[in-house]
């Protein structure tokens, strides 16, 4: 039998004008201690975002969600933060910031395939 694993997960959100707090959602990441995994996985609707925010700095948006994507891995061309573990990675990625990209609270719960709830948030909160 498959063992269940604590996991946390947020929303990555655009927030084009952090005064008004819209925002659209436009990622996932997700956390599971055991095993070791952190991984986050995005999407930038293009027609979507410059419909309603067409001043968007589409490549500058482009760079920062890459940004989560490399510290989620741990690439080193990310810069310090990726060669912390993996937990401090996710709380630094899933900290209360001020800027265009921001994260949901952080939620909690249990699954067998981190990759799999990865997939079932990202279809389930981005694509929808």
């Amino acid at each position: 039998m498959q063992e269940n694993h604590l996991f946390e997960y947020a929303i990555i959100r655009i927030v084009p004008k952090v005064e008004r707090e819209e925002f659209l959602n436009a990622g996932v990441i997700v956390y599971c201690r055991k095993p070791a995994f952190l991984q986050a996985k995005f999407l930038i609707d293009k027609d979507r975002l410059l419909a309603l925010f067409p001043e968007i700095d589409l490549q500058d948006l482009q760079s920062h969600l890459q940004a989560f994507e490399l510290i989620s891995a741990g690439d080193k061309l990310a810069g310090p933060i990726a060669s912390l573990d993996v937990a401090s990675r996710f709380r630094w990625l899933t900290a209360k910031r001020s800027t265009i990209l921001q994260t949901s609270v952080v939620h909690p719960g249990f699954c067998k395939s981190p990759a799999a709830l990865l997939e079932h948030l990202y279809q389930q909160q981005v694509l929808c």
